[in-house]
Formats: C-alpha cells, structure tokens, sequence
C-alpha cells in the first residue's frame, strides 16, 4: 500500500529595485538519513543567471550553495520533492542493554563523538533560568524503560506548551517558551532539546517537511488528523540512542517522527538549520510563499479502495444490471452472513477460536440496536438459542431483528424492549403481575398461569456431593457452572418459584387461544435441573401420553404457499380486555391458587385437552424473559407479541423476547446476529434490487464500526487478513417460488461450471485455509471423478424455465459436497434451496461460501455486483461447456498471484465481451489484500518483486486433545511468488538459497514468474516433522555468462533483528512497516555463486589458488507436477 506524494514548496522574495544577492546557502533537499523514500527531487532557483554548487556541511546535510553573478529584482526557491509514504514504525529500533533503562551513561568514546549534541545552555544566563530550572526538575528521572520515558516527556511538552504560528526569525529561548506556555514547533523542539541534554541524552534540532494526509476513516478514539492534505516547514526533536541511532520525537504533536517527517537538516544548534542563509542590498521586500502536497500515485488499498470516479462506475452498472432483471423478470433478491471482530481484542479466544466469550454479546446486542435503529426501527428484537455443537457448556444465542415488509409496526415501543445486559431490578413479583395482565389480554384463565420450580431433590443431592471446603454462596467464575448454578439456586432458596408457564396454542373459530392446566405426577411443575431459559426445561416427557392417533402432527406451512396481507398494526384486538387495578394487586396471590387448581386437575383430568405447547415469563438477573411458542402462523406470532407489547407498556416493564423466533415467511424480514468460533456473523436480511443492497451493506459496515466492530484482523507477523470467519453471499427471491435458482437449474450449472473454468473466481476473494478440507472446497478440490459424475448430472439439465423445482437438489445434492459427504461444506451449497428434509430447507436460496470477509464495503459490493452481472450474462446465455481437469496445476499454478490475475483478466473480458463494462481495475484491491507486496529490488533495468502467494493447509491424522479427539492443520508452509521484469532470455538464473527458481515466460517480453515453497516454522505437529525451516530466503539472480550473483534480496520470516512481537499489530500501518521490514535487499550471495556440493558443476583451479570459479549455474529440478514452483522441502534427488 504505496501513497506516492509531491510536496512543492515555493518561497518568494520580489525586491523594490536591483540589488545585489550575496551567496545563499539552501537547506531544502532531503537530508541522507531520511527514512521516507525518495523518488525524485527537483529545486530550481529564479533568477536563472546563477550558480549552484551542492555540498554537505560538518553533519551530513545537503547545501545548495548559490552565487548571483548579477543583479536582480526577484528571488525565488522552488522544491518539488515526490516521497512515497511508506508507513514506518516510530518504535521498530532496538536500543543497546546499557540503554534500556533511564536514566544511562554514553561509553566514554561515544560520549566524545557526542559532544556537540551534549552542550547545554547555560543556567547563568537567560536562556535557562528559574523556570527552565523548575521544568527540569519535574522530569521524572527515576529508573524506566527508556521508551516509557521519551514518549512522557515528549507528551508532557505536548500539552504545556500552546502552538502558535511565530513569523519572527530565530527561535525563542527556553526560558522564553516556558514563560509564555506557547511557541512555534521550533520553539517546542529547542526546548526539548535543552532539557534531554541537561538530563545527559544526545539530541539534536531537526528541520524539514511534515506531510500530513487526510485519513480514509474518521477515528473513534481522539482526534482523526488533519481534515485534508498538508504539509509545511517543520521542526522537531531527535534523541542519539545507542543501537538504535537518532530517534525523532515531535513535542508540537506529542508523537515520534515516522514517515510524514522528511528532514532536511539535522544541526546541534538551529543556527545551523535555517532553510535560507543570505542577504541582500538594502531594499523594500515582498515576501511570499506557499506549501501544497498532491498525490501523484496511490495503491489501491482497503481502507480506500476506490476513488470517485470508479465508485460511481461501480453504482452505474449495478443500476444497468437490475434493469436487466427487471426486463427479464430474474426476481433476484441477495443477502449475506459478514462476520465481525473486535477492534480493541484481537487476541483473547473469543476473537480467534471460541464461539462465546464475555464481550461478544454485549457487543452483539450493541450492534443489535444500531442495526434495529438503522433498518426496522418498529422492528421486534428477540433473543432466542443458536446452535449447539458438541464440546460446547451452553447453546450458543441468536439476536434478531423481525420487522413487516408492509411498513407496519411489529413492535412500536422500543424502550419497552429490555437490553440483555442490564440489570432492571426485576423480581419474581414482576412476573406474576406481568402474567396476569397478559393473560387478562389473551383470554386465558388464570389459574392456567402455572408455577414451575427448580428439582430441589436433584441440587440437594448435587450439594451432599460438593467438598466440605467449598462455600456454596462464595462461587467465583472459575467454578464450572454446576456448581455455580447450585450456588444461585441456594442463595436465591429453592422453594422460590422460578417463574410462571402458560400453556398456548392457535385457537379455534370460537376461540382465538387454547390453553389447560398441565397435570403433573409430582405436586408441582418441577424443571429439568439446567440453567438455559425454562421454555428449555419443561418437563414435556411428564403429562398425559398420546397414542400415536391423538398427537397431532408437526405440519409445517409450505413455502410455496400464497400468503394473504397481515392486518395492520391498528386493527389488531385483543381477546378479553385489561384487568383491572384490584385484580392486578392480587397478582401474588396466583402461587396458592395454582397449587389447588393443580390438585384438582390431578383428580379429574381431561387428558386430550392438554395443550402441550406454552409461553414462559420468568425474572433472570434481573430481567424480565418471555418465552415464545412456537406457533406456525405468522398472523399468530404477531398477535401474541401486540398482547405482550401492550402488557409491557402499560405495567412500564421492560421485557427480553426469546424462545422461538416468529414462523418464515415472505411477509418478515429478519436479520440475525449470531457467535460463531473467534467472530460475530450477522446474517443480513435479503436486498430486492441494488440501490438496497448498496444502502443494506453501506449501513451494517458503518455501524459495525461504531459498535468498535472490525471488518479485518493482523497476523503476528503484519500479513492482513479478513475476519477468518469468511462473507457468505445468498442468492434466492422474495418467496421460494419467485427463486430464479429454482425456476431456472441451468443457472446454477452456468455458475459451478464457470467457476470450475476459472479457479481465480475461487482463489482471489478466499480466506486463507482452502483446498478439499477447508469450509467450501471447489468442485473438483476433493474426488477424482466429481467432474465426470457432474457432467452426467449437468447432462440431465434443460435450458430455461422448469416446473419442477426440486429437479435442481435432485441432480446436484449429492455432487456439491466436500469429500466427507458434508452438504453444508461446499463452495456452492444448495443446503437451503429445495432440501426435501424440512421447510427451512426449501427457501430457494443458494449459498457462496467461498467469499472471506472484505476489509472495505465496497469492496463487499464489487463481490456482489460481480456475481450479478455473471448471473445476467447466464439468464441470457447459458454457459454450458465441457469441465476442465486442472491436475496439479489448479494447487501449482493458480496458487500464484499473476496467473490468478490472469485468469480473472478473462473473467472481466468476457463480461465486457457479452455486454456489462466490469473494469479490471475494480478488484486490484483484493489483490493488494489477498496478495500482498512484500518489496522490489532494481538491479540496473532487471526488477525482482516479492508477493505472498497462496498455501493449501493440510488437514492432520487425528490427536488426543482435551475433547476426546482433535484434527489440525500444518499452516508451516508458505509460498511466495517472484516476478523478475527485464530479463534477457538465457542470461539470468533465480536461485534461492542456493536452488534454481522455475521460471517460466509470461505474455510480456522479458517478464518471468515462479513460486517457492518453504517451511516457515517448526510446528509441535507437521505434515514432515523431519525438515527443518528453510528461512531466511535468499535470491539471487545470477548471470550466466560470468557465474556472479549480480544482486538480489532476502526474505525473513521474523523480524531480522531477532525481535519477537509481544501484540498483534494495532492497525494497518503497524501490520505494512512489520511486513516492509522483513524484507531486504542487502544480502544477496557475494562473489561468484557457488552451488552447493550436491550440484555438479564444472570448476576450473588456478595456480594462485583462487577459490574456484563456478562454470554452471544450478541445474533446473524437473517437477512434471508442480512444474511452476520450487518446493524447498523436496530433496533434489526426487
């Protein structure tokens, strides 16, 4: 991610009459040490009769010298500098063991050399009085990290001193500085010189340019920086620590000097620093002059990842394509399941393994009512159980938003929905008062409002198994939650009822609910012993048994059935009406009453008449849980929620809705959030047309963010990766039978099979575990003969429209599979399209799983739009070809950044060949994230590049783990790419680490590509736990016609420094200045080359005994396999 940038600075002087200019001297050129890249420096001076003369003073600096030989009315000094503003870690030094700590002592030849940049001001004079005295006696001075202590002082100053822009010439004292409390930034940084010089560290003045470029994101912590591109003359601080050279510290800002700061002169004293030196005649001066920075060139990067003008490009075809499916009838509708991380932890388990975690779902709920707020604001929240995998304490929750596609309220009073982290206070009084009134509202009798209760035997017995040690109300969070449960369960008392139950179902034509007293064995309703909500726990298993004829069976509402409108929010009524205040008071009163009723139910029941469904109410935490039931009507759900929603407003109690979400249906929209292992996935409602899907994905990004949600992790290293938890996209309709998936099967066959044609489609926008045991392996990554039993199932597709729209799960559920057999693990799952098993199933939706999560929305939205305009190009034209067998070369060849790119450049020549103006250009930002640029190095007119390339991991045999049994995956092995551009054919050789690199031609003339394939670290388990790593990686390009290694670059998997990362990075710049410094191109082999003792090559002895002189380069390794990479762990002799 490069920002190239022009810094043009012009500094005028236009004179009343001809004068004579003395010999100047200029300090505008960037001065050697500069860390900022220079691309190119131009000054040019006016009057154009002069000479120059370019020097460097006692320190290093460059000089312009000018000499006027003639007199003249104007002069002028004009700078262009273009720097690339690679990002650079401030804090990336390592400093010498004697100077870790503050305060420390120079070596005494160190000290010497020193000198100019120790003498300190006087205290005798003005320069530093009393209050240089008093400021210097607050520095803290006791033994820290001298990191620590350069970041306090430095910050300190920030905030002392006010900045103020000082047109006097010189720089104030001190003691002038600290008076006033303001001061320019050379002011600030000649008073931080003083006083690092008065505490015994070297430092020195500093001036030059400060390039300040508007940020791509608003920040959510402190201010965002300037709010557009600036640059301007600079001064700052920098301090001698050994080890690590001169460190910049800019007390103006409060920060360390990075890349925004170019130095031009670096003095003991400013004096020295002045920009300009010279005089004139005496005369009358206008001054001027002015400072612009402009980019001249940026990367695509993911934090901007497209400009104006390509954005609005992007806009216009996913206009033109929905048009199309307008004029086609297509009926497409699109969603999605984007998953999130958090900013502040990237760390801890729940963000990279476990599926729950302490801050997920407050964070969740968070983002619940951000998204609430945004998409349904009289939407309905309900908080219900997600799923439950084996290993796992507790079912994992599911927060979801429902609201009307007609516009009505589902839920119109949002205060009145409780958040699942807040304590309210409520009790179980609470729930008794709230059951009344809700069943006053609902028709039901009271005394069907039952009681249910903990199984005191069952923790009676669980207590006379605790140790005598353990004190049951002091559980911590270490305890497992048995024992913790059992300690609620005795401090709350076990005769306390834990909440109410109201049996529930849809009624008849006399009678809009049914309900019944449940008759019980034991005295009362007693729960399953558990924590989960009590709709979990009842006790089903104890009522009246049914002969298989009395029950009833679980008909499910069929998708495809028409659906009529729900009726308004208005028109909804009631079946009975509100109690009264008297009836209300006796709430409590319910316990004994149901206790007796429930007594004579025993003596006569109606066994037939049992309902067996129920609504629970109980107090959590201090919050109030409705349980719902399920119910197989929308039109019901809808109902009972209007009765629960006045109850809550009118008795001002906040309530929690969970239980069973409200029945499918065409009619609701909903959009979940959900844990899954190390991310938060939101499953997002389905768009209609582009414009929502532009404003749905827009939308949910933004308030992701403001949730402190992340749309991208960092590796340790600095690699950038998505979430890990990848960015499914849906396809289906507004109900199944409006599918175009399911009306027409030959699209998803023109889908499998262009994918299959081009691997890029699978590879640019993946995560980084792919192959035929990842999430969602392509069709032809698991058994040999899936294409030829695809062909045959393809063979019996027709083109167009079908009446059959089960033909489509028919022919292919058993093909799009992993090689498990698994259904859901696949790259294109038809899980949800027309799965015979249950209702769920046949929705018509089909599933890309192959997608990681995109850093950027639109980037998310060019995913879309370009599985759009290849859905348009397929309704059309079907694409109906024969399957390829890729071999090897689909894990060889298209494991390569530039045959990746390659084969998408056909990709986006075909959708412009069959009508839709996709540019190339729009998806260069997944391959900057997808592959990124780890460093370049020009050897004359021959360029070597570096890009990460992709690795299948591969899964291992089975291990004992804490779980029973566990299998991993060997991540070890990496694999880069290297370009090499202006090579002579049959002249050049790549090695690395002593082996030859397969190169082979690309399109352009004198432009090679190859890949190599190394162990980067020793895992505890491995595929080859016998070969060793094979880094640091060195390549060479060797010239063939005198055996010498001409130049080339390293590779370094870690820090070369040797240093070990405690934190992940920070953020995108820490992860580009991590991954910039492991690359060099410094080490190549010295000398002639000399192959390894393996490789026979010819050598020639010379009398004087020089070494030998290789005649041959390494021979080529033939891999008929793997013919584009070399794989470093494979002996030579394979």
């Amino acid at each position: 991610m490069t920002i190239r940038v022009s810094i043009n600075h012009r500094t005028s002087y236009k004179f009343d009459r001809s004068v004579n200019l003395s010999p100047h001297t200029v300090r505008l050129r960037p001065a050697p040490h500069s860390r900022t890249p220079i691309h190119s420096y131009s000054l040019k001076i006016k009057p154009e009769t002069h000479f120059i003369n370019w020097q460097q003073d006692a320190f290093g600096n460059y000089l312009a010298r000018l000499v006027f030989p003639e007199k003249c009315t104007e002069f002028e000094v004009d700078v262009e500098v273009i720097a690339e503003m690679t990002a650079i870690n401030p804090f990336d030094f390592f400093v010498e063991e004697y100077a870790e700590d503050f305060p420390f002592a120079y070596p005494k030849q160190l000290k010497k050399e020193l000198m100019p940049y120790l003498e300190k001001e006087s205290f005798r004079g003005k320069s530093c009085g009393a209050l240089f005295k008093k400021r210097l006696k607050a520095v803290n001075t006791k033994k820290q990290r001298i990191n620590d202590f350069l970041v306090e002082i430095n910050q300190s100053l920030q905030q002392e001193i006010n900045y103020l822009v000082r047109l006097e010439p010189g720089v104030q004292t001190p003691e002038e500085t600290l008076k006033s409390a303001q001061g320019s930034c050379r002011d600030s940084a000649w008073l931080l010189v003083q006083l690092l010089r008065h505490l015994g560290l070297a430092a020195r003045f500093a001036s030059g340019y400060l390039v300040q470029l508007k940020a791509d994101e608003k920040s959510l912590d402190g201010p965002s920086g300037t709010d557009e591109d600036f640059t301007d003359l600079h001064a700052w601080c920098e301090v001698y620590l050994p080890g690590a050279g001169w460190v910049g510290l800019d007390p103006t800002s409060g920060l360390f000097a990075s890349e925004g700061h170019i130095p031009l002169a670096c003095t003991p004293h400013p004096v020295s620093a002045a920009p300009i030196v010279g005089f004139t005649d005496e005369c009358e001066v206008e001054f001027d002059f002015s400072n612009t920075v402009t980019r001249v060139l940026e990367d695509p990067r993911v934090t901007k990842p497209y400009n104006e003008e390509q954005w609005q490009q992007i806009l216009a075809l996913g206009e033109a394509v929905d048009k199309e499916f307008v004029d086609n009838d297509v009926r497409l509708t699109m969603g999605g399941e984007p998953t999130f991380v958090s900013i502040d932890d990237m760390e801890s388990e729940q963000w990279n393994t476990d599926a729950l975690g302490n801050d997920k779902l407050s964070m969740a709920k968070t983002l619940l009512l951000k998204i609430r707020d945004r998409f349904a604001p009289d939407g309905l929240l309900h908080y219900g159980q997600g799923k439950w995998y084996p290993g796992e304490e507790v079912p994992r929750w599911a927060l979801g938003v429902f609201w009307r596609t007609d516009g009505e309220a589902l839920w119109s009073t949002p205060e009145r929905l409780a958040r699942i982290d807040t304590d309210y206070g409520h009790t179980i009084k609470d729930v008794c008062r709230f059951s009344h009134y809700l069943a006053h509202l609902l028709d039901i009798p009271l005394e069907h409002c039952q009681p249910v209760y903990e199984d005191a035997l069952h923790y009676l017995q669980k207590e006379q198994s605790i140790p005598k040690n353990i004190d049951l109300l002091a559980h911590s969070s270490n305890d497992d939650l048995a024992r913790k449960r059992l300690g609620r369960l005795v401090q709350k008392g076990m005769n306390v009822a834990s909440g109410l139950v109201i049996p529930i179902s849809r009624g008849d034509d006399k009678k809009q609910w049914l309900s019944s007293m449940w008759p019980m064995k034991r005295e009362k309703i007693i729960l399953i012993p558990g924590d989960s909500p009590i709709g979990l726990r009842l006790p089903l298993n104890d009522l009246p048994w049914l002969t298989e004829e009395e029950q009833p069976l679980p008909i499910q509402r069929d998708p495809f059935e028409e659906r009529i409108p729900l009726a308004k929010k208005t028109d909804i009524r009631f079946a009975g009406p509100p109690p009264s205040a008297s009836e209300l008071s006796k709430a409590e009163q319910i316990l004994l009453a149901n206790k007796r009723d429930n007594e004579k139910a025993k003596k006569d029941p109606i066994w037939t008449e049992v309902v067996r469904t129920a609504m629970c109410i109980e107090e959590r935490e201090g919050r109030l849980h409705i349980f719902m039931p399920p119910l197989e009507h929308l039109e019901d759900y809808i109902a009972l929620t209007s009765a629960i929603e006045e109850t809550a407003k009118q008795l001002e109690l906040p309530v929690i809705i969970e239980g069973y979400e409200p029945p499918r249906d065409p009619r609701l929209l909903k959009l979940l959030v959900t844990p899954d292992p190390g991310v938060i996935e939101v499953n997002v409602h389905p768009s209609s047309n582009w414009q929502q899907l532009v404003d749905t994905t827009t939308a949910l990004y933004e308030e992701a963010r403001l949730s402190r949600l992340s749309t991208e992790k960092f590796m340790l290293d600095g690699r950038h990766t998505g979430t890990g938890g990848g960015n499914h996209i849906t396809l289906g309709g507004s109900s199944p039978a409006d599918s175009p998936l399911l009306r027409r099967p030959d699209l998803l066959r023109s889908f499998i099979t262009y994918w299959q044609h081009h691997p890029s489609l699978s590879y640019l926008f993946s995560g980084m575990f792919l192959g035929p045991t990842s999430q969602a392996p392509r069709v032809d990554e698991g058994r040999n003969e899936m294409l030829y039993e695809l062909e045959i199932a393809f063979a019996q597709m027709t083109d167009g429209e079908v009446p059959q729209p089960w033909l489509v799960d028919r022919l292919l559920r058993n093909l799009l599979i992993d090689i498990t057999g698994n259904t859901h693990r696949s790259e294109f799952c038809i899980d949800k399209l027309y799965s015979p098993g249950s209702a769920s199933g046949r929705l018509g939706i089909l599933e890309f799983r192959g997608f990681e999560m995109p850093p950027h929305s639109r980037m998310a939205l060019v995913q879309a739009l370009l599985i759009r305009s290849l859905l348009a190009r397929f309704w059309k034209e079907p694409y109906k070809k024969p399957l390829v067998r890729w071999g090897t070369a689909l894990h060889d060849r298209f494991m390569m950044p530039h045959h990746i790119w390659q084969d998408m450049k056909d990709v986006v020549d075909d959708l412009q060949t069959h009508g839709y103006p996709f540019e190339l250009d729009w998806l260069a930002p997944f391959e900057e994230f997808r592959f990124p640029h780890y460093g370049r190095v020009k050897l004359d007119d021959i360029e070597l590049e570096l890009r990460w390339a992709i690795e299948p991991w591969h899964v291992l045999g089975e291990e004992s783990s804490s779980f029973g049994t566990a299998r991993y995956v060997d991540s070890s092995v990496e694999r880069l790419q290297i370009k090499a551009t202006g090579l002579t054919d049959g002249r050049y050789v790549l090695a690395c680490n002593g082996r030859r690199v397969p190169l082979r031609n690309t399109s352009k003339h004198g432009e090679y590509v190859g890949a190599v394939r190394y162990r980067a670290w020793q895992p505890p388990s491995a595929l080859h736990p016998l070969i060793g790593v094979h880094v640091p990686l060195v390549f060479d390009l060797i010239d063939t016609w005198n055996g010498k290694s001409v130049g080339g670059c390293t590779y370094h998997v870690s820090h070369p420094g040797g240093r070990s990362y405690d934190n992940l990075p920070v953020n995108s710049f820490e992860a580009e200045s991590r991954r910039i410094n492991r690359f060099d191109d410094l080490s190549h082999t010295q000398g002639p080359f000399t192959p390894r003792p393996e490789v026979n090559a010819l050598r020639e002895f010379f009398i004087n005994q020089e070494p030998p002189r290789p005649m041959e380069p390494p021979p080529e390794e033939p891999s008929n396999e793997y013919p584009y990479t070399l794989d470093l762990r494979r002996p030579r002799t394979c």
